[in-house]
C-alpha cells in the first residue's frame, strides 16, 4: 500500500512540527511520541486525516493510531521528513516519564511495585478467608468450626501457614519487585526483603508489648544501642532500602571490573544497604508509617462518617486515576500494625456498587451489544476487577458511574460507623467477604446489600426516563419533519431484499475460528483506547485460559513483530486479521513469548503460530486480554458478526466475515 507523503506531512503539522517531536517509535498499530508541549496538537486535524484511525494521551505518550500492515510505513516517511533518529520504544517510554508530575510518577512506581505481586496477595486473602470461617466463632456454631470438629484443627493450621506465608515474608516480595523496578539484581531484592524479617530480629508485630515491657532487644555498636527489630507487615522501609540498594548496585557495576564483580558488588551492596536499612531508613520509616497509620486511624475513629463518606465514595474516582494502587501499601501497613484494614471493606463494596450500576443498563439500553458488555462487565466487577464496568460502561453514560458512587458512600459509612476491618486484603468484590473478620460479616452483607440496591434502582429509573426522554424527543423530530411518504417496493426490489436478508445459505462467508482458548469478550472491554473504542477495526477480544496462539484459518502469515507479542494473519480471500497478545506487551521485547513462524510462512487452520507464558506477562503488570481484529479499510469485507462467551481454540467460531460478491 502506497503511503500518500502529504497526509503524513499533516501528521507531522498537527503533532506541532518536528521541532516539537522529542523522541517517536511506532507499534504494530500505532504511532507513539514523546512530545515537548502536547498542548500544540491539532485534534481537529489528524481526526480529519484520513490515515489516522484514532489518538489520545496516556501516561506522557501521545498515540497516533493507524493501523497494522500501515504504521510502519507511515513511520519511516515520518523519519525521512524530520530527519529524526529512529527511537526504541523504551526510550519514548523514558521520555514519556520524565513529562509526569512528581505525583504521577510516584503513583506509576507504587503501582509498578505492587502489581506484579498481586497474585500472591489475592491467593493469600483467599487461603485466609477459608482460614476465617474454619477458626471464627458464631459462624455456623457459637464456637468455632475446629473446636466442634477438633480434627479439622490441623487442617486449619496448615492452611493458614500457606495463607499467611506471603504476608509473613511480605518485605521479601517487595523486595524483588522495588528493586526490580529500581533497575537492580531481583534476587538481591528478596535477599534484603528476608534480611529485614530474619528469625533473629524481634518480629514487629511483638514490638508494641515488648517496648511497653521494656524487653527489646538491642545491638550495641561502640555504645550506640539499636533497637534489634525487624520489619513484618511493614512497607516504607523495604521501599527505601531496595531504591538504595538498585542505587548502590548500579554505581559499583559502571566502576568494579567484570572479574572481580561477583566477589565485590553483591556483597558489598547488601552490607552497606543492610546497615543502613537497621540504623537509619528502618528507624526513621517505621517512626513514619506508624505516624501514617495513626493518623488515619485517628480520623476513622473520630469522623468515621466523613471517612465514610470520602473514601467510600470516591474510590472509584480512584481507579480512574489509578491512585488505587497507592492504598495498597497503607492496606498491608494497616494490617500490620492494627491487625486488620477499615480501607479494604470499603473498596470491596465499591467493585459491587459500580458492578451493580453497570449490569442496571442492561435495562435501560437496548443496543444489544452494549448489554452484553454490561452483564459481562458487572460479573467482573463483582469479581473485584471494576475497570471493564467503569471504563467500558458507566463512564460512557455518566450517571450509573455517579449513583456506584453514591451507593457506594453510603455503605461506607456503615462499615465505618461500625468499624468493619479486613484481616487480609486481595480479595475485593463479592468474595471479599472471605477477608473481614466474621464477627462482622452481619454489618458487610447490610453494607453489600445496600451497594447492590441503590445503583442498581437509581440507575434503572434514572436511565429509563433519559431514554423515556430521548425516544419523545425523536418522536416528535420526526414528525415535525416528515413530509413525504416512501412508495411501498417493488416486486423486484422486495424480492431482491428478501434474497440477502433471508437466505439460508449465504456464499463469501468467512468463519473466524478462535486463536486462543478462553472467553471471547466485547473489544469494549479492552485497557486501551485504540481498541475498546475501534479505532483498529472491528472484533472481539479473548481473555485467554493458555498460552497459545492457532492459525484460525488456512492462512499467510503476513507481519510478525520483533517483540513477537503480535502478528498478522492473510486469507487467500485478502482478509487480514490482527492477533494481539496481551497490551502494552510490546514493552517485553519478545521476553515470555517463542514465535514458531515467521514471515511469509503458510499455515494451516489450527496449526500452532506462538505461545506466550501468561504468569510472566501478569507479573510484568500486563493484561493478557488479546484482542483479535479486522483492520478497518478492508474493503472486500462488507459485514462484521461478533460472537461472545466461552471460546475453545480451533473449534469456536468467534467472528463471521461476510465479504463483498
Amino acid at each position: 500500500m502506497a503511503i500518500d507523503r502529504k497526509n503524513v506531512e499533516d501528521i507531522v503539522r498537527a503533532v506541532g512540527g518536528k521541532e516539537n517531536i522529542e523522541v517517536a517509535t511506532h507499534c504494530v498499530t500505532r504511532l507513539r511520541f514523546s512530545l515537548y508541549d502536547e498542548s500544540k496538537v491539532d485534534s481537529a486535524a489528524l481526526d480529519a486525516n484520513d490515515l489516522v484511525k484514532g489518538q489520545f494521551s496516556s501516561q506522557g505518550q501521545f498515540q497516533i493510531v493507524i493501523g497494522p500492515g500501515t504504521v510502519d510505513k507511515v513511520y519511516d516517511e515520518m523519519i525521512q521528513l524530520t530527519g529524526g533518529a529512529r527511537s526504541s520504544k523504551d526510550e519514548v517510554k523514558s521520555a514519556a516519564a520524565r513529562k509526569q508530575n512528581p505525583l504521577q510518577r510516584a503513583i506509576k512506581t507504587l503501582a509498578d511495585i505492587f502489581i506484579p505481586i498481586l497474585p500472591a496477595i489475592v491467593t493469600a486473602g483467599l487461603l485466609l478467608g477459608i482460614n476465617n470461617i474454619l477458626t471464627g466463632p458464631g459462624i455456623f456454631f457459637s464456637q468455632s468450626l475446629v473446636d466442634v470438629y477438633p480434627q479439622w484443627k490441623d487442617i486449619a493450621a496448615i492452611i493458614n501457614t500457606i495463607a499467611s506465608t506471603a504476608f509473613t515474608f511480605l518485605p521479601a516480595l517487595i523486595g524483588w519487585a522495588a528493586v526490580t523496578r529500581f533497575g537492580g539484581s531481583p534476587l538481591l531484592g528478596i535477599v534484603l526483603g528476608l534480611i529485614l524479617v530474619h528469625p533473629d530480629l524481634l518480629s514487629a508485630y511483638g514490638y508494641a508489648s515488648a517496648s511497653t515491657e521494656g524487653t527489646v532487644p538491642t545491638w550495641n555498636l561502640f555504645g550506640w544501642h539499636l533497637e534489634k527489630i525487624g520489619y513484618q507487615g511493614q512497607v516504607l522501609p523495604v521501599l527505601v532500602s531496595a531504591y538504595i540498594l538498585a542505587s548502590i548496585e548500579k554505581f559499583l557495576n559502571k566502576r568494579v571490573h567484570d572479574s572481580i564483580k561477583l566477589l565485590v558488588v553483591a556483597p558489598v551492596t547488601l552490607l552497606i544497604t543492610g546497615f543502613l536499612a537497621f540504623t537509619i531508613i528502618g528507624p526513621v520509616t517505621f517512626g513514619i508509617a506508624n505516624a501514617i497509620t495513626s493518623g488515619l486511624v485517628y480520623v476513622f475513629d473520630h469522623f468515621a462518617i466523613l471517612g465514610g463518606l470520602i473514601y467510600g465514595g470516591f474510590y472509584a474516582l480512584l481507579v480512574i486515576t489509578g491512585m488505587h494502587h497507592t492504598f495498597l501499601a497503607v492496606d498491608v501497613q494497616l494490617i500490620g500494625s492494627e491487625g486488620g484494614t477499615f480501607l479494604w471493606p470499603m473498596l470491596a463494596l465499591s467493585n459491587i456498587a459500580q458492578g451493580a450500576a453497570a449490569l442496571a443498563m442492561m435495562f435501560v439500553i437496548k443496543e444489544q451489544k452494549t448489554k452484553g458488555l454490561a452483564v459481562t462487565s458487572s460479573i467482573s466487577a463483582f469479581l473485584g476487577v471494576t475497570e471493564p464496568a467503569i471504563f467500558g460502561v458507566n463512564i460512557r453514560y455518566r450517571y450509573p458511574f455517579i449513583f456506584g458512587m453514591i451507593g457506594s458512600a453510603l455503605g461506607g459509612v456503615l462499615l465505618t460507623i461500625n468499624q468493619v476491618r479486613a484481616s487480609s486484603i486481595g480479595v475485593g468484590g463479592v468474595p471479599g467477604f472471605l477477608s473481614i473478620f466474621p464477627n462482622q460479616w452481619g454489618v458487610f452483607f447490610v453494607g453489600m446489600a445496600i451497594v447492590l440496591i441503590v445503583p442498581f434502582v437509581a440507575t434503572v429509573l434514572y436511565g429509563r426516563s433519559v431514554v423515556s426522554r430521548a425516544e419523545k424527543s425523536s418522536a416528535a423530530a420526526a414528525a415535525a419533519t416528515a413530509t413525504t411518504t416512501v412508495p411501498p417496493a417493488g416486486k423486484d426490489e422486495l424480492s431482491s431484499r428478501q434474497s440477502v436478508q433471508g437466505s439460508q445459505e449465504p456464499v463469501n462467508i468467512l468463519e473466524l475460528a478462535a486463536p486462543l482458548s478462553g472467553t471471547a469478550v466485547p473489544l469494549a472491554q479492552v485497557p486501551d483506547p485504540a481498541f475498546a473504542e475501534g479505532q483498529m477495526g472491528q472484533g472481539v477480544a479473548i481473555e485467554p485460559s493458555e498460552g497459545k496462539v492457532y492459525a484460525p484459518f488456512d492462512a499467510t502469515v503476513a507481519h510478525v513483530i520483533k517483540s513477537k507479542h503480535a502478528l498478522i494473519l492473510e486469507h487467500a480471500s485478502g482478509v487480514q486479521v490482527l492477533i494481539h497478545v496481551g497490551i502494552n506487551t510490546v514493552s517485553l521485547k519478545g521476553s515470555g513469548f517463542t514465535q514458531l513462524k515467521n514471515i511469509g510462512d503458510k499455515v494451516k487452520a489450527g496449526e500452532l503460530l506462538l505461545e506466550f507464558d501468561m504468569d510472566a506477562i501478569r507479573a510484568a503488570g500486563y493484561p493478557v486480554i488479546t484482542p483479535i481484529i479486522i483492520p478497518a479499510g478492508q474493503e472486500m469485507v462488507e459485514k462484521i458478526e461478533e460472537k461472545i462467551g466461552p471460546a475453545a481454540a480451533k473449534q469456536t467460531s468467534i467472528l463471521t466475515i461476510h465479504l463483498k460478491g
